[in-house]
């Protein structure tokens, strides 16, 4: 049972561990940050390095990719964008006090989360600082956005909502959601007892979902504040979240990935055989991606839970994934890149376990997943 993976590919040119990968809207590059304080831009084509992103002066924490821009943000305090062509700095985003954690890109607007408590809103071609989100007592970890056209679709919504709301978990034990128009916390989500380390929203419906050190999940309503339901048979930290076709998956300190029926809570599977934390998870035409400290990735079949292929190679922790075309790329913090062939596994996904809803489930949102064929590699 799970055969091992053939790779393809190892992009070794980092000279630090790999924080994040991120993968362009259109699935032609991908963009890497890296504890050695720069960003690589990869074509998906062949595996190789584009550019070399160098200016940060402290290690690269977060990177997001779009068609023509790179944005990155690192333990300097600062956020840079980066056009895709040239490789070149076009902008410093300077104002935050302490490590930058996360960003977002949204709306023709950058979003981002820090340790000095706030997150922010910048727009995107001055690098000027918006709205100061203030109100967390800990550490802003994870960010998630609701855009006007979502929240503008609910007759609920009042008018400074309509304007985009920002949701974001911190260390704090709370969730926020923020009015981007006029940054007031428009509901704080308590229940947890421990930090959020994770998010994913399903704006259309206003839900969102968390994940904490307190080993649950739990669902909330995004405009009355509302706990909805919490998901509890975890037993460590939940680390990654990750929603689609109605099903949540959750990746823990536990060794386990959990599915679980979005709208209800009810458990659904769970996907075990991991020798340690699950860090990041990815779906993906009806299979299920897992990495893990254990240094290895795995793929199972999304609706039978059975283990199908283990890609081993890495030597540190897996702490993200993309997948795209008939490849699978895994970032770890052993500082590699690794390309793998996932030929044989990938098919369409399966039948929905029940009817269809009327709305769709958002995806992910701080890394957008391309799924345009290309021709696969051939193996090293």
């Amino acid at each position: 049972m799970g055969g091992g993976g053939s790779a393809l590919r190892v992009c070794a040119d980092h000279r630090g561990g790999i924080n994040w990968l991120s993968l362009s809207p259109d699935g032609q590059r991908l963009l890497t940050g890296s504890e050695d304080g720069t960003a690589r831009l990869w074509s998906t084509a062949d595996g190789r390095c584009c550019a070399l992103l160098q200016g940060h002066e402290s290690y690269v924490t977060f990177c997001q990719l779009e068609e023509a821009s790179a944005f990155t943000c690192s333990a300097d305090c600062t956020i840079r964008r980066w056009d895709v062509a040239s490789g070149r700095c076009v902008q410093v985003y300077r104002g935050h006090t302490s490590i930058v954690n996360r960003i977002l890109v949204a709306d023709n607007q950058l979003f981002s989360s820090s340790y000095d408590r706030t997150a922010r809103a910048w727009t995107v071609e001055q690098g000027q600082v918006t709205r100061e989100f203030r109100g967390h007592h800990n550490c802003v970890l994870t960010l998630a956005y609701a855009a006007r056209r979502d929240a503008a679709a609910s007759p609920r919504v009042e008018a400074p909502v309509a304007g985009g709301l920002l949701v974001t978990g911190s260390t704090d034990g709370t969730a926020k959601v923020w009015q981007v128009a006029s940054g007031c916390c428009h509901q704080t989500l308590r229940g947890h007892t421990g930090a959020v380390l994770c998010l994913v929203l399903d704006a259309p419906g206003h839900t969102a979902f968390t994940g904490s050190t307190d080993a649950t999940v739990r669902a909330w309503d995004i405009l009355s504040g509302q706990q909805l339901r919490v998901f509890r048979e975890h037993q460590g930290s939940v680390i990654c979240l990750e929603l689609t076709d109605q099903l949540l998956y959750s990746g823990s300190a536990d060794r386990t990935v959990k599915c679980w029926l979005a709208d209800t809570g009810e458990p659904v599977r769970t996907f075990p055989a991991h020798g340690h934390s699950v860090s990041a998870v990815k779906y993906h035409a009806g299979t299920l991606f897992t990495g893990s400290g254990d240094a290895c990735a795995r793929a199972f079949d999304a609706q039978s839970g059975v283990l199908q292929r283990v890609f081993r190679g890495h030597a540190l922790v897996i702490n993200c994934l993309q997948v795209h075309g008939q490849v699978l790329y895994t970032a770890s913090h052993d500082g590699a890149l690794r390309l793998w062939d996932v030929r044989g596994l990938l098919g369409p996904p399966p039948p929905a376990r029940r009817p269809a809803a009327t709305r769709s489930l958002s995806r992910l949102f701080s890394n957008k997943v391309a799924c345009a064929a290309s021709a696969p590699l051939q193996p090293a």
